[in-house]
């Protein structure tokens, strides 16, 4: 049997910083309680770690504070490996478009069907269902690792009042959007709005509109106008009864929202 130590050196030598617990048994033609015995001895050194069953990555020397790769190095391959479609949304997505004024506390990941959170070392990865996935405009951005597929700002500026709850609520959201807005384009934003609720561009507009950013407000303004036939709240889970109705979105303003910049 060859040496899992001069296996996991070959790969990285390679380009490669993953593998499968199969692929292991097949490089070192041992048979599996061995070849998993060899991995837990690399894996307690440090110098490799299993953010899923049966999937492994190896951890460069400049990661070994972390115990595992960082999550944008391992997701792609980890989501082919599960053959699940993904991008990365929401926070982590902002981030990444140059909004890192809130750095979430996991790495967040879009996907089909919601899953468990993973943690590796202290690299931890947080999923969020949305069942039509395929809508969501993508963008492709590269790691050391390879290709990353991340919403585009435009996407991720919607998906923000989308999903408040994931990412610290509406006073959060409208910081982050504070910085994102400098990377979204308008035309794109009304073309991504159609592909999402409609409540989305409502209260994404009336955010952008409290906030000074008239050009990409005034685009929303035009789509909710030809598409919003009911009032929607601003917070989802608070009633309406009561609050201010702001038309130019068909919004009712029931709860205070402040930027923390």
């Amino acid at each position: 049997m060859s040496s899992a130590a001069s296996y996991i050196l070959q790969l990285a030598a390679q380009g490669r910083y993953h593998f499968t617990t199969k692929e292991a048994v097949e490089a070192l033609g041992g048979s599996v309680p061995t070849v998993r015995a060899a991995l837990r001895r690399l894996k307690a050194k440090g110098e490799i770690a299993d953010p899923y069953r049966g999937f492994y990555v190896i951890v460069p020397p400049e990661y070994r504070r972390l115990g595992c790769l960082p999550a944008e190095q391992f997701v792609p391959q980890l989501m082919h490996h599960l053959g699940e479609a993904y991008y990365v949304g929401l926070l982590s997505a902002a981030e990444l478009h140059g909004a890192a004024h809130q750095r979430p506390q996991g790495f967040q990941v879009m996907v089909k069907v919601n899953r468990r959170a993973l943690a590796c070392g202290k690299v931890r990865v947080q999923f969020v269902a949305r069942k039509d996935l395929e809508r969501s405009a993508v963008v492709d951005k590269n790691t050391p690792r390879g290709t990353l597929r991340v919403a585009s700002s435009e996407a991720t500026a919607l998906e923000l009042v989308g999903y408040a709850d994931q990412c610290g609520g509406l006073d959060n959201v409208a910081s982050v959007l504070s910085e994102l807005v400098e990377s979204v384009d308008p035309q794109k934003l009304a073309d991504a709005a159609a592909l999402c609720p409609i409540a989305w561009a409502q209260r994404l507009g009336y955010l952008l509109d409290v906030a000074g950013h008239r050009e990409l407000a005034d685009v929303l303004a035009r789509y909710v106008k030809d598409h919003a036939h009911v009032v929607a709240p601003l917070v989802r889970a608070m009633a309406k009864t009561g609050a201010e109705r702001v038309e130019r979105w068909k919004l009712a303003v029931n709860a205070n929202v402040e930027s923390d910049l």
